[in-house]
C-alpha cells in the first residue's frame, strides 16, 4: 500500500502558517515605521533648511540603513546557513521591537531629533542585515519540496504586500497620532516574534567544517556570479529600482508639490499597496506558470513608465494632479509585485538549501541597495536637480536598464517556468539521504 499523500497547499502546514503571519507582520511594521521616520526627518529638517536641504536628509536616512547592511552581508549569509534560522529571526525581531518602542516614546514625549532618527535607522539596518537572509532561507525548510514553489510565491507576496501596505498604514496612523505609528510597528514586531516562537524544529543544512568561514562566505558570491539567471534577476532589480525611487520622495511630493499633508501622504503611500494587493490576490489563485522572464522584463518597464507618470504630476493642474498621481502609484505597485514575485521565486528555486542563506543575503543587499541606497540617491539627486527631475529621470533610467538587461542576459527573457529540473532532483536526493 502506498503512503498517503501529504497536503498540497502550503497553508496546510502549521509551521508555514506561523511563518507567513510573522513575515507579513514584520514587513508591515518595518516599512510602516520607515515611511514615518522619513516624514519626521523631512519635517524636522524643514524647520531650519530649504526643501532641497531637507530632501538630502531623506538621503542620509536611507544611507544610515544601507551602510551597516552592506558591510555585514558576507557575515549574515554565512550565519543563516550555519545557525538556527528561527533563533536569528527572534533576536532581530527583539531589536526591532525595542527600537520602534523607543521612537514611540520619544515622539510622545516630544524629544525626537535628527540624530535619534539616524541612530534608529542604523539599528534597523543592522537588524535587517541578519533578519532578511534567515527569514528567506527558512521558508523552503517548512514544506515538502513539491509544495515549495507555492510556498515561495506566498512568502514573496507577503513580503511585497507588507513592504507596500506598511507605508500606507504608517502614514494613516501618523495622521491620527504621531507616536501611534511607531507603537503600531512595535506591536506588529511583537506579533512576528510570537509567530516565530510557534515554529517547531526545522531541518538545517549540515555545517561545512572543512573549509574556512571566509571561503564559505565567498561561495555565495561565486554561485550568484556563475548562475546567470539568478545574477540577472538580482541585478535588474538593483539598477532599475535604484534609479526609479519615486516612493522615497513621497514626503516631498506630499508637502511641497501636491500639498496634501500627512493625510495625503497616507493616500499616496496606500496607492502602490492597492495595486500590489490586487496582483498578489490574483497570483494566490492563478500562479504564474509560463514566460516568467519576459513577464518580469515587461513589469519593470511598466514600473518605469508609472514612475515617469507620477513625476509628471508636478506639471498638471491641482484638480487632477493628485488623482493622476494615485493612478500612477497604483500601476507602479502592481508592476513591482509582478517583478518581485518572479525574482524571488526564481532565486529560491534555483538555489540549493545549503547556499540559500548566502544567496538570500546577496539578494537582500541588492534589494536594500535599490531601496535604501535608492532613497539616498533620490534624496541627493532631488537636492541637486529637484525632486521632479529626479523622479522622471529615474523612471527613464529604469526602462533603459531593462532594455540593456534583456540583451545582456538572454537567459532571463528565455526563462519559461520557475522550476529547474537538475536542482529539483538534487534536492529530492538530499531529502532521501540518511
Amino acid at each position: 500500500m502506498s503512503a498517503p499523500a501529504h497536503p498540497s497547499h502550503p497553508l496546510s502546514f502549521g509551521n508555514f502558517r506561523a511563518y507567513l503571519l510573522g513575515r507579513l507582520a514584520s514587513v508591515l511594521a518595518q516599512y510602516g515605521m520607515m515611511i514615518v521616520l522619513g516624514w519626521q526627518a523631512y519635517n524636522i529638517a524643514r524647520e531650519s533648511m530649504s526643501p532641497s536641504g531637507a530632501a538630502a536628509q531623506l538621503g542620509l536616512i536611507g544611507l544610515a540603513q544601507f551602510v551597516p547592511l552592506f558591510f555585514l552581508t558576507p557575515v549574515t549569509g554565512w550565519v543563516a546557513d550555519h545557525f538556527d534560522r528561527r533563533m536569528i529571526v527572534r533576536l532581530t525581531l527583539t531589536m526591532l521591537t525595542i527600537a520602534s518602542g523607543l521612537l514611540a516614546f520619544a515622539t510622545y514625549e516630544g524629544w525626537v531629533s535628527l540624530p535619534l532618527l539616524f541612530g534608529i535607522a542604523a539599528i534597523v539596518g543592522i537588524a535587517r542585515a541578519f533578519n532578511g537572509p534567515a527569514y528567506s532561507a527558512l521558508a523552503p525548510n517548512l514544506v515538502p519540496r513539491d509544495v515549495l514553489p507555492s510556498a515561495i510565491a506566498m512568502s514573496s507576496v507577503a513580503w511585497q504586500a507588507g513592504m507596500i501596505i506598511g507605508p500606507a498604514l504608517g502614514g494613516y496612523v501618523f495622521a491620527i497620532t504621531s507616536w501611534g505609528a511607531y507603537a503600531m510597528a512595535s506591536a506588529l514586531f511583537a506579533v512576528a516574534f510570537a509567530g516565530m516562537w510557534m515554529i517547531g524544529p526545522v531541518p538545517q543544512p549540515p555545517r561545512d567544517m572543512s573549509r574556512h568561514p571566509i571561503r564559505q562566505m565567498v561561495d555565495g558570491l561565486t554561485y550568484v556570479r556563475s548562475n546567470r539567471l539568478v545574477l540577472s534577476t538580482i541585478t535588474l532589480d538593483l539598477f532599475a529600482v535604484l534609479l526609479a525611487g519615486a516612493t522615497a520622495l513621497l514626503p516631498v511630493y506630499a508637502r511641497d508639490i501636491l500639498k496634501v499633508g500627512s493625510t495625503g501622504l497616507g493616500h499616496l503611500a496606500a496607492s502602490p499597496a492597492i495595486g500590489a494587493g490586487i496582483v498578489a490576490l490574483f497570483f494566490s489563485f492563478r500562479p504564474m506558470k509560463s514566460e516568467v522572464g519576459l513577464k518580469m522584463l515587461a513589469a519593470v518597464i511598466v514600473f518605469g513608465l508609472a514612475t515617469i507618470l507620477f513625476g509628471s504630476t508636478a506639471f498638471l493642474p491641482r484638480n487632477i494632479a493628485v488623482e493622476v498621481g494615485i493612478g500612477a502609484l497604483l500601476l507602479l505597485g502592481a508592476a513591482d509585485m509582478v517583478s518581485v514575485y518572479v525574482r524571488q521565486s526564481l532565486i529560491q528555486l534555483h538555489t540549493p538549501d545549503a547556499m540559500r542563506g548566502r544567496v538570500s543575503s546577496l539578494s537582500q543587499l541588492t534589494i536594500s541597495a535599490s531601496n535604501e541606497l535608492g532613497e539616498a540617491e533620490s534624496g541627493f539627486l532631488a537636492a541637486l536637480v529637484g525632486p521632479v527631475a529626479a523622479v522622471i529621470g529615474g523612471g527613464i533610467g529604469a526602462i533603459v536598464i531593462t532594455i540593456i538587461w534583456a540583451r545582456l542576459f538572454p537567459e532571463l527573457r528565455l526563462a519559461r517556468t520557475f522550476d529547474r529540473p537538475d536542482l529539483r532532483e538534487a534536492d529530492i536526493s538530499q531529502e532521501k539521504a540518511p
